[in-house]
């Protein structure tokens, strides 16, 4: 097995940049002429927080033409976002992450205007630059997994019932009455989902919790994310939690909720459509290049 030492020789002379979206943290990879070929072990050596530049995840800036399980979406997203979590795994999408990859492209002037579209395993994401500085995206529409019986989720001695919300990524929300509740919960390890086939890829968990009357349409959130371990935001889980806060409110069909998370606020609003827009901050904060051996 490649040490994370090993792996990052292997980068050596590579250029990255670090930026964080509420947050969730990432190492952006440039690859603009498709020319890196991540492994499993070099993402998990460059999001190591004590030996490499520290993440969540990390995503490759790229050419859409030219990856292959994307090049359907090159006539409408010149840049691939491809993300992968801090353990290296494959992600479908990553809200936060997302932003903080168009944030890169119109710094680097590899985008001009305040829209476009980035690609995505999930599907191209039309992306809108605020006058604020902040950025939206086009998270698309979220589906809820036809399940015979409601998955329960366990932490240490608790359990709960959860719902599963789909953006792309799986999700399961629990709700919690208690806001104690939420700060005392200990995300150390993931939750436990039952029966586990109900997510046989794995599955992001949610705690939320509504902050005043229903009809403020604000909850507070906590998340342990497949992969990575308990993060700061996510900007899927918000959309998971949003969508299965509104289902429970019996809220309109176009409605914007307020969701609070450990590193920031983002807003998710659900269009007439269904699709769901996630707007918050992105912030490019360095650059480094990969050292080589000593």
């Amino acid at each position: 097995m490649t040490s994370h030492s090993e792996a990052l020789e292997q980068l050596a002379g590579l250029r990255v940049l670090k930026g964080h979206g509420t947050g969730n943290d990432f190492v952006l990879v440039p690859d603009l002429d498709a020319a890196i070929e991540l492994t499993a072990a070099q993402v998990r050596a460059l999001a190591d927080r004590h030996t490499g530049i520290g993440a969540d995840g990390v995503l490759r800036v790229v050419p859409t033409a030219a990856c292959p399980e994307v090049a359907e979406q090159a006539d409408v997203a010149r840049w691939f976002m491809d993300y992968r979590n801090g353990d290296g795994s494959v992600a479908e999408m990553c809200g936060n992450g997302a932003r903080v990859f168009a944030r890169y492209l119109v710094d680097a002037g590899l985008e001009s205007g305040d829209s476009f579209s980035i690609a995505t395993r999930g599907g191209a994401c039309a992306v809108r630059i605020e006058s604020d500085g902040d950025v939206t995206i086009d998270m698309g529409g979220a589906t809820t997994p036809a399940l015979r019986a409601m998955p329960v989720v366990s932490v240490g001695h608790q359990s709960w019932n959860g719902s599963g919300v789909f953006v792309p990524n799986p999700h399961c929300v629990v709700f919690l009455d208690d806001p104690d509740e939420l700060v005392a919960l200990d995300l150390t390890n993931a939750p436990i989902v039952a029966p586990r086939t109900m997510f046989p890829d794995g599955v992001n968990v949610e705690f939320a919790h509504r902050v005043g009357a229903h009809s403020d349409h604000r909850v507070r959130m906590r998340v342990h994310e497949r992969g990575v371990g308990e993060t700061r935001s996510c900007g899927t889980g918000a959309c998971a939690v949003m969508v299965a806060s509104a289902a429970r409110d019996e809220a309109p069909v176009a409605t914007a909720y307020t969701v609070d998370v450990p590193g920031g606020t983002v807003v998710v609003t659900r269009l007439a459509d269904g699709h769901l827009e996630l707007r918050g901050p992105a912030v490019l904060v360095a650059q480094a290049t990969i050292g080589g051996p000593r």
